[in-house]
């Protein structure tokens, strides 16, 4: 069974994707920018979003079990640390970050995850 979660976001019909899709027990969050000026800001935005889709599907940060963080700049990477540290807690996920272009110059971080629904 398949389940598609929604935000309502105006590039999800115009790119064809949903936010988040749970299936095989799985829930996979499509990569996520956030509003604000900077990537901390933009970090702490995303996680809103991020959090609300595992949410509906069910689940948290803490089932979190892979994380990929996509910024054009590695360098404004290590002010998020904290804000990922602390949304993270006790659970830390496996994770990646990837040096990349973005879909528009003002984002500066995006992340996507998957997360391991709870039995």
């Amino acid at each position: 069974m398949i389940k598609r979660i929604s935000s309502g976001g105006e590039f999800e019909a115009k790119v064809g994707y949903c936010r988040a899709v749970v299936a095989g027990g799985f829930v996979h969050v499509a990569g996520t920018v956030g509003q604000g000026e900077g990537a901390a800001a933009q970090c702490e935005s995303a996680l809103v979003t991020i959090r609300g889709a595992l949410e509906q599907a069910g689940c948290s940060l803490a089932d979190v079990v892979r994380v990929t963080y996509m910024l054009p700049d590695r360098h404004e990477f290590e002010p998020c640390w904290p804000i990922l540290a602390e949304a993270f807690g006790a659970n830390p996920p496996a994770a990646t970050m990837i040096e990349c272009g973005l879909i528009d110059p003002k984002y500066r971080i995006e992340i996507e995850v998957t997360a391991l629904l709870p039995e």
